[in-house]
């Protein structure tokens, strides 16, 4: 405990207010990793329909392909935010770009749509630690009353990504001579850049204490996940939804999830600090980003087959159709970071946003093949104002109410729920694609009288290589299903409405150094109440629990 306690005095006591310019020269290669990362997602989006035909995949694989980037995010979020607790954070941030750029070169490389998964898995470890430091860094260096108006440019650096993504790899599909491959080749440049500009613009304190890194909370919540989404995957096509194969998972899941809770319960450094959960605010934006998560992941991924597939646009054509989603996300995110920034009031920014969510996600649901475009532009830009205002500012809640020595794992706690919400809510919601699309091929085909083999059953087809009467019938059921899914999504999302309502909103910090009553706890191991923080952030010399005031030497 005494050495932990004098590397958290001596950071802070390095720990200088940074001018806006030294900041925003510090951001520059944090950003640039970051749409990096989010490119690594967003470049494939429009590129996965011929991608997944290319290689004669079925649509269980065009979800895995996503699933297993943001699986391997998820579970490995958490340990990038340890480790920042306890390491160089510049060093891991570069380490994740690194680790990105093998998985990109291995993705261009695959020949078989498991050599691409796997390639996947490895660029979304890369990915989780980029996301996850960037979060921790600003964190770091930005007091929180200021960290809004940053949280505006991190999301404006988001858009960008989902924007240039899928026009990148539409316009990469679309020109013969390049071919789908280059859409995991097109980010290493970018990777490169970031590691030098890093190198030279970041400049941290470095943390360091001898502790273990709980690997074995790393593998049971791996392994709990998986089998939860392998179930998810499966079920009702390899085996019913009631069986045993459905039993067995399902118990084995919640088995590793129980041992899981139990390993981290005992651990001296567990990844998931489970005590931040004592804290009602933190524990209900947790759930909330789980929440949203699944309508994060759900609307880049299944708008692209819905143009493609539904309506016969182009990779490229179908990446500018989506743009009212990114320009609302882009737009809303930079506003309100501002209007945070300006008032200090976030949980009204953050009400708005789940509100503007589940309506762009229910209006979603009513589309058809032939809907008018106009109104799908209105749902879509609903949907990315509602996120925009959402994904970053719980992650700022959040930070707002947790000790400087743990902004890392609270940070990567957040993303980790989100970006789980967002893997089973993908995995989820393309198995329910997958069986609805199956069920109105086959109504829409007896309804003019054609067999079901006119179709290339459980692959996913292309749409322009078939026959008119089937083409229509298919691009129907296309048009229905992701339609289907949207409105599956809206209910999920008002559930993480309803968990944001119930935070307490506490001011933001004006300050970024640690209050002497929040140093006293860390050095006792004392968890600080919301009354507690907020004493100390007045200058109060109260001590509200029995426990800090045991802490007093």
């Amino acid at each position: 405990m005494p050495q932990a306690s004098t590397s958290s005095r001596h950071a802070h006591d390095d720990d200088q207010p940074m001018t806006h310019k030294q900041i925003l020269e510090a951001l520059s290669g944090l950003l640039l990793g970051l749409f990096v990362a989010i490119l690594s997602s967003t470049v494939v989006s429009n590129a996965l329909p011929t991608i997944i035909s290319d290689l004669h995949a079925s649509e269980t694989a065009y979800t895995w392909v996503i699933t297993a980037t943001l699986l391997a995010m998820t579970v490995s979020t958490p340990v990038w935010g340890k480790l920042s607790d306890l390491f160089s954070k510049k060093l891991l941030v570069q380490l994740g770009l690194v680790i990105y750029v093998l998985g990109s070169c291995l993705a261009g490389l695959s020949h078989n749509a498991g050599t691409l998964i796997t390639a996947r898995a490895i660029q979304g470890i890369g990915a989780g630690g980029m996301t996850a430091l960037v979060q921790t860094i600003i964190a770091t260096m930005i007091p929180p009353r200021e960290r809004g108006r940053y949280s505006g440019y991190m999301g404006g650096v988001f858009a960008l990504g989902t924007i240039a993504g899928p026009l990148i790899g539409g316009a990469i599909v679309d020109t013969s001579w390049l071919g789908w491959r280059w859409c995991f080749y097109v980010g290493v440049p970018f990777a490169v850049v970031a590691l030098v500009v890093l190198q030279r613009t970041l400049h941290l304190p470095t943390t360091k204490r001898a502790v273990k890194i709980d690997w074995t909370g790393a593998t049971l919540v791996t392994a709990a996940a998986s089998l939860l989404l392998v179930w998810i995957s499966f079920a009702g096509s390899k085996y019913d939804w009631l069986s045993w194969q459905t039993a067995a998972m399902l118990g084995g899941s919640a088995l590793l999830w129980l041992a899981f809770v139990v390993v981290e319960r005992r651990t001296k450094e567990p990844m998931v600090p489970l005590h931040l959960f004592a804290n009602r605010s933190i524990a209900l934006a947790v759930v909330a980003s789980l929440l949203i998560g699944v309508a994060m992941y759900s609307g880049t991924t299944f708008l692209s087959q819905y143009f493609q597939l539904a309506r016969g646009d182009s990779p490229t054509e179908a990446g500018l159709l989506t743009l009212p989603m990114i320009i609302g996300l882009a737009a809303i995110s930079l506003l309100s970071g501002q209007f945070i920034s300006r008032t200090g009031r976030w949980k009204g920014v953050l009400v708005l946003g789940g509100v503007l969510t589940v309506a762009g996600l229910a209006l979603m649901g009513t589309a058809r093949v032939g809907t008018a475009y106009g109104l799908l532009a209105v749902y879509m830009f609903l949907i990315g104002a509602g996120l925009g205002m959402t994904q970053q500012n719980l992650v700022l809640s959040v930070q707002n109410q947790v000790a400087r020595s743990e902004l890392g794992s609270a940070s990567a706690l957040v993303a980790f729920m989100r970006t789980l919400g967002g893997a089973v809510g993908v995995s989820a919601l393309g198995a329910l694609l997958a069986h609805h699309v199956i069920t109105y091929i086959t109504s829409g085909l007896e309804g003019i009288g054609v067999g079901a083999g006119a179709t290339s059953s459980g692959t996913v087809p292309k749409v322009s290589t078939l026959p008119e009467p089937v083409r229509g019938v298919v691009e129907a059921a296309y048009g229905h299903g992701v339609a289907d899914v949207f409105l599956w999504s809206a209910p999920v999302v008002l559930l993480g409405l309803v968990a944001i309502l119930f935070i307490k909103e506490v001011p933001l910090r004006t300050a970024n150094a640690a209050a002497p009553l929040e140093e006293l706890a860390a050095d006792a191991g004392v968890v600080l109440l919301d009354d507690d923080l907020t004493g100390a952030d007045a200058g109060s010399e109260r001590l509200a629990t029995p426990a800090v005031q045991a802490a007093r030497p």
